[in-house]
């Protein structure tokens, strides 16, 4: 009976029912990753904010960017507008890693007949979300310290956060499954995260830049765009998620049929993942 329940993979009503215990591991797994240091939890946000004043510094003093402007048509400290694109950015990369490490990280209860290891990469990607929760309280106080107050408009980062929180999910149960029996995903996943930070883009504007319009067509075919570009649009440009209804339905097929292939290919490959591991 435990098998059949094994077999027939996690529903809602499932995430439900099993809700504490994913809550429980997820903070577990959060904590202990930065267990036995003097600073503990204190690293989790420690290393963004270094990255973010490094990108800045190197951005804004060094190669000094053309001016982003906002709703109202006034030049946008770079900084904002980074931050907007990377505080989404560092829970992509985040939750993607440790959801592809999921079932090696907890192989211990993968090979437990009774144990529902549909949650595992869930319970990465939750533990990557309370550092972004912090984040994003980060920029509203930064935004508001220079200028830019939440409004009606700050509302959407709930919805691009649960848009992004999704995509991610579902990438990470069709890579936590496949890297069981192909180790060198984790490494091809670290390279793809350090040149997607580059084509997303984030750091730079592609609006601004002389390039393409094929590869600016290509370049917003990356459902991160429309992760990144929400977030500023909430913050900075000031525009509903519904004004780019197409991007929306673009983002959202995208996202579907990930989710059905990573559910496909977990289901497919969960009978053997105790036997390799």
């Amino acid at each position: 009976m435990a098998a059949d329940k094994k077999k027939h993979g996690l529903t809602l009503s499932g995430v439900y029912e099993n809700r504490k215990l994913i809550g429980r591991l997820s903070a577990n797994d959060f904590k202990t990753r930065f267990a036995g240091s003097y600073l503990g939890i204190i690293w989790a946000f420690v290393q963004p904010v270094i990255t973010i004043f490094v990108y800045w510094f190197v951005f804004e003093k060094g190669f000094k960017p053309a001016p982003v402007r906002d709703a109202a048509g006034a030049d946008v400290p770079y900084v904002l507008w980074l931050v907007g694109g990377l505080v989404p950015w560092f829970f992509f990369s985040e939750a993607l890693s440790g959801g592809t490490r999921a079932l090696l990280d907890y192989s211990y209860l993968v090979k437990k007949v009774v144990f529902q290891i549909d949650i595992l990469p869930m319970v990465k990607v939750n533990s990557a979300l309370f550092v972004h929760v912090f984040f994003l309280g980060f920029a509203l106080v930064l935004f508001g310290i220079l200028g830019y107050l939440p409004d009606l408009y700050s509302i959407q980062l709930l919805y691009y956060s649960v848009s992004m929180y999704v995509f991610v999910l579902a990438l990470c149960y069709l890579t936590s499954a496949l890297v069981v029996f192909f180790r060198d995903l984790n490494q091809i996943i670290n390279i793809v995260l350090q040149v997607g930070v580059w084509a997303t883009p984030i750091m730079w504007n592609m609006d601004t830049m002389d390039i393409s319009p094929v590869l600016k067509f290509i370049l917003k075919l990356n459902p991160l765009y429309y992760i990144t570009e929400g977030y500023r649009d909430s913050l900075l440009y000031k525009r509903a998620f519904w004004e780019k209804w197409e991007m929306t339905l673009y983002f959202w097929a995208v996202t579907a049929a990930f989710m059905l292939l990573g559910n496909y290919v977990f289901k497919k490959l969960r009978m053997h993942f105790a036997d390799v591991l």
